[in-house]
């Protein structure tokens, strides 16, 4: 990884700094970039949210082998764990390899690894066709997100969608207020609850909406028919002052699990996050900027080292934790002090 990391770094410069931690200090208010809207808060947040969660080591037991495996919307997963969908390489990441390559390694890396990658969506086309293409060349495995445009656009995305063998797709509903898009002159909007019921319906797919940091919107994604939620915050770019995921995640869990698929990305950085994230009640997660860098590093190489890493790292806070299975986490694998 940090033959990798460090390819990255001179790849993706000044786009992203491929810092020792990716907090969003150094790369506030850079978006375009990879860094975080306004001040930051919102990317840092996130960060601080999971730093501030703590497990209890517990190793009398005999746990040597966890099962890091689970089934998420009918896919078998070798670990709990989706690629989230960045594209614009060229806006974001510098532009030192083609759209095509990028997501290409994203899905390919992810496939041979056994997990699924997702594909984002944009301006100008070619974002959201790379994204296509690279899932039809691979049967059909992938996940494509689509932005919430007017009706007639996110429809025609829609249609092209089906024809690249995925039966899963996601609205990333929380791109809503990308001032990157409304100046380039395709706005996106928000989606009342009749409007994104009628979506869900029409797709004729199963559907993730990825942008839920409300009880109340977790509710009412149950009630529009999604099959899955992404508690998000868009990675800190769309709204400054926002609370980390991993805050309002138990919320969120208490209100709606075992009622819909729980996932949650934002400043997931290792296999102890993703317990972590677990443990808060989530059924797996999304991680995005790591995979960006260890795509732009790597390629197709670089991503599966990267998931080999958070795979070992995962099976390691298993076992120091006394957890079998990341189905059956416990949240009293969490420190809570006094509490």
């Amino acid at each position: 990884m940090k033959e990798i990391r460090n390819k990255a770094k001179d790849l993706m410069a000044p786009y992203c700094r491929v810092c020792p931690v990716c907090n969003g200090k150094a790369c506030s208010g850079e978006v375009p970039g990879m860094g975080g809207l306004g001040t930051g808060s919102s990317f840092t947040n996130n960060m601080k949210a999971l730093a501030t969660i703590t497990f209890n080591m517990r190793l009398i037991h005999g746990i040597t082998e966890p099962d890091t495996s689970v089934s998420i919307l009918g896919k078998q997963l070798s670990i709990p764990v989706l690629a989230a969908p960045i594209g614009g390489v060229s806006f974001n990441m510098g532009g030192a390899i083609s759209e095509n390559e990028y997501i290409n390694a994203i899905i390919k890396g992810c496939k041979a690894r056994g997990i699924i990658g997702c594909t984002g969506d944009g301006v100008p086309d070619f974002i959201h066709q790379a994204g296509f293409e690279a899932i039809h060349s691979s049967g059909g495995h992938g996940i494509a997100f689509i932005k919430p445009w007017d009706d007639k656009e996110l429809f025609q995305k829609i249609e092209a969608l089906r024809e690249t063998g995925s039966d899963t797709m996601g609205i990333d509903i929380d791109a809503a207020g990308l001032i990157t898009l409304k100046k380039m002159g395709r706005p996106v909007f928000p989606r009342s609850l009749a409007q994104l019921t009628r979506i869900i319906k029409k797709c004729g797919m199963k559907f993730i909406l990825k942008g839920v940091m409300t009880p109340e919107d977790a509710e009412l994604a149950v009630e529009a028919g999604a099959d899955a939620i992404v508690v998000s915050n868009h990675g800190g770019r769309v709204l400054d002052s926002l609370p980390g995921t991993a805050e309002v995640l138990p919320g969120i869990a208490d209100k709606v699990k075992g009622e819909i698929t729980i996932l949650v990305d934002s400043g997931i950085r290792s296999g102890g996050d993703i317990l972590k994230m677990l443990a808060l009640g989530a059924d797996a997660v999304m991680i995005g900027r790591p995979f960006s860098i260890a795509a732009m590093g790597g390629q197709e190489q670089g991503v599966e080292t990267y998931i080999d890493a958070l795979a070992a790292e995962l099976q390691q806070a298993m076992v120091l934790t006394g957890t079998a299975s990341v189905t059956a986490v416990n949240n009293n694998i969490l420190f809570r002090g006094n509490q």
